[in-house]
């Protein structure tokens, strides 16, 4: 690893008295410019090279040091920067002292991390259940439902259930309409068809998709319009899923009642609806490997945005055999 020189060069000292100076930057600034360039000076000593001698192939391969390290695109981006910006100086210093002596420029040193490009960042990965964390959560809402027979109860399975079983967006789920609606003024966003199993929702972009509904799942949905129908606020309303008042569900209402099941569940991580689909998602694609029939129940217009599970997926694998393997369990040793 390198280790920051004891004392800097003169001309990244000058540099930097400059910028605090001239360009009055913040303190915080100056002390991420400091720690950057004494980085490449550590970076310069350590390959026996003067730093007005670095070469293009030097700043590309101490980038990849810092890669290497375990360094962020961002913090590898800004490190680039700072580099480049003090080579910079030395080419506009350069000039201005030939300039005024007045020599020809020719043979001023070009800049080094010109074309020098930190790493893509890398998209984060959407945050999963694992398949018992899922159904612990399933079967908790299920298992409340019985246990109490409310209207609030038994509508949060439903939720749940539908949640994991179909991957649906949560707007998507509150746009849910008992049945496709036939009146003008009213044209269904969403609907189940209860004979076919399988929800037909309005996604991003105005497409409609139609996805299967899991037998367990389909059972919730059931139990729960039972007791719908037989509350008497409801007689005009059409929404699948509806608050204490007949209204159709809030978002932050879904958020706060998932939130709550799952602590109740004992899950050790921030719940919410989208990580439902995102379970879904992955969850069916360890089972089934099959990348375009996810694609089309999640409703994505490229399979670039559903290729992500495929980490997801390899997670789950990496997970398993530290788990699992002998070897791997005996390199924690």
């Amino acid at each position: 690893m390198s280790q920051a020189p004891a004392d800097l060069h003169p001309l990244v000292q000058e540099y930097l008295h400059e910028l605090h100076v001239l360009r009055q930057l913040s303190p915080h600034t100056l002390k991420a410019y400091r720690m950057d360039l004494s980085e490449l000076q550590a970076f310069a000593t350590e390959d026996s090279v003067e730093l007005l001698r670095v070469s293009n192939a030097h700043v590309r391969r101490w980038a990849g040091r810092l890669h290497s390290k375990g360094k962020s695109s961002r913090t590898i981006a800004r490190a680039l920067s700072a580099w480049r910006g003090w080579y910079d100086w030395l080419t506009e210093k350069d000039a201005r002292r030939d300039a005024q002596a007045g020599r020809a420029t020719a043979n001023l040193i070009a800049n080094p991390v010109d074309d020098v490009k930190a790493p893509k960042r890398l998209k984060s990965l959407p945050k999963a259940l694992s398949v018992e964390q899922a159904l612990s959560l399933v079967n908790q809402a299920v298992k409340e439902a019985e246990e109490k027979k409310d209207l609030e109860t038994v509508r949060d399975a439903a939720i749940i259930d539908l949640l994991y079983s179909s991957g649906l967006r949560l707007s998507e789920l509150l746009g849910i309409d008992v049945m496709q609606s036939k009146d003008r003024q009213h044209e269904s966003a969403g609907w189940l068809d209860w004979d076919a199993a399988e929800v037909t929702v309005l996604g991003k972009g105005g497409k409609r998709r139609s996805v299967p509904i899991g037998g367990p799942a389909m059972r919730s949905l059931k139990t729960w319009r039972e007791l719908r129908d037989q509350a008497e606020l409801v007689q005009d309303s059409i929404a699948l899923f509806i608050s204490a008042t007949g209204a159709r569900l809030s978002p932050r209402t879904v958020q706060a009642r998932l939130r709550t099941l799952a602590m109740r569940a004992g899950l050790p991580t921030h719940v919410h609806p989208h990580m439902m689909r995102h379970s879904f998602a992955s969850h069916v694609l360890q089972s089934s490997q099959d990348l375009r029939a996810v694609q089309e129940m999640l409703g994505h217009a490229s399979i670039a945005s559903t290729q992500i599970y495929t980490s997801l997926d390899f997670q789950h694998l990496a997970q398993a055999y530290d788990k699992a393997h002998p070897r791997a369990k005996a390199g924690k040793g």
